[in-house]
């Protein structure tokens, strides 16, 4: 197994972890909010987790996925590339730009779709390094 593999997997664990920590921690502890306190706490978690390590982690690792598809290991690195960063661009992402732009009615729906699919990527992440790891 080379570098790019291990770096692959290893960022796509680290994706998996948070969203994982997003679907068990921070979701149901933002659900037992009210809904103008949840919408308020999770526009300010949106703004933060746009840093400089989160996206060297979740941008970056397109990088070593792409070689891994190119060297054969397609299943591997496309499941992060497709199922991590195309999914929250085009689901995850739309919906937070939504809730910066609605009032609090929204929080239900957004709570319970944004959940939903952010456990889509974390099991899409984590299936990622396993099957890195295991050479697919």
């Amino acid at each position: 197994m080379g570098t790019v593999t291990l770096i692959a997997a290893a960022a796509s664990g680290l994706m998996a972890g948070l969203f994982f920590a997003f679907s068990v921690a921070v979701m149901p502890g933002l659900a037992d909010l009210p809904a103008e306190q949840a919408r308020a706490a999770m526009r300010r978690i949106n703004v933060r987790i746009q840093n400089p390590v989160f996206l060297l982690v979740f941008l970056g690792n397109v990088v070593p996925c792409g070689i891994e598809v190119f060297q054969g290991r397609i299943v591997g690195g496309l499941l992060y590339i497709v199922g991590c960063v195309v999914l929250t661009m085009a689901v995850n992402v739309p919906m937070n730009n939504r809730l910066e732009r609605t009032d609090d009615a929204y929080w239900p729906e957004y709570l319970r779709k944004w959940t939903l699919w952010n456990h889509v990527r974390a099991i899409a992440c984590l299936a990622s390094m396993v099957i890195l790891l295991l050479g697919f």
